[in-house]
């Protein structure tokens, strides 16, 4: 009978399980991914997140794949409203990321019941309500098509839900911020201008 260790498996035979999870968390970990914001709301039930377990998965339709914890508070809002948002931010923009690690706490609401800031960042709505942040250089605006139970063979229950979203609308700064000096400068329009931020530019990392 295979032996529980307490770490995710499969784990080939022979390896010592604690050496070749550190291994194989360093070798994931070394995969290069973005590192975004995912907007989500349900009512008055608002939330950004930071994720980095984000890409696009076709060409025809547009499609952005996003995997979220199971016991996430987005997984509940998206699941609820079935659309999400995804700000792409400038690599000077790195120290913002840290503040929705967590669950916000501080939503700011304007006029007609508009979010209007979140954790004292300002930020737009786009989608019939979804946030996105002010300071993105470009976003996406996507309507969950379908919802993917993640989980390992024999049964085991996975950490994450995959949602699958068409891009609805799309956005990026109008150009009136300086571009990242690493990003080619005015050649390069939206995000690529500035420098699109990356798991790698921080000292974050998550996954593995």
């Amino acid at each position: 009978m295979p032996i529980e260790t307490g770490i995710a498996g499969p784990i080939p035979e022979g390896r010592d399980p604690e050496e070749y999870d550190r291994l194989r968390r360093r070798v994931l970990w070394s995969m290069p991914t973005g590192l975004f914001v995912v907007g989500s709301r349900w009512g008055d039930d608002v939330n950004l997140m930071t994720a980095n377990l984000v890409m696009q998965i076709s060409t025809t339709p547009k499609l952005v794949a996003m995997a979220v914890e199971t016991g996430a508070v987005t997984r509940q809002l998206v699941q609820k409203s079935e659309k999400f948002s995804i700000s792409i931010l400038a690599r000077s923009d790195r120290a913002i990321v840290r503040r929705f690690v967590k669950p916000a706490r501080e939503v700011e609401f304007g006029p007609g019941r508009a979010i209007v800031a979140i954790q004292g960042e300002p930020v737009m709505e786009v989608s019939k309500g979804v946030p996105i942040l002010g300071c993105s250089v470009g976003w996406l605006a996507c309507e969950v098509c379908q919802i993917v139970e993640l989980g390992g063979g024999a049964g085991r229950e996975g950490s994450h839900i995959l949602f699958i979203g068409e891009v609805v609308d799309v956005g990026e700064v109008s150009g009136d911020r300086e571009p990242d000096s690493d990003a080619g400068g005015a050649d390069h329009a939206g995000p690529e201008r500035h420098g699109v931020l990356r798991m790698q530019d921080t000292r974050m990392n998550y996954g593995g």
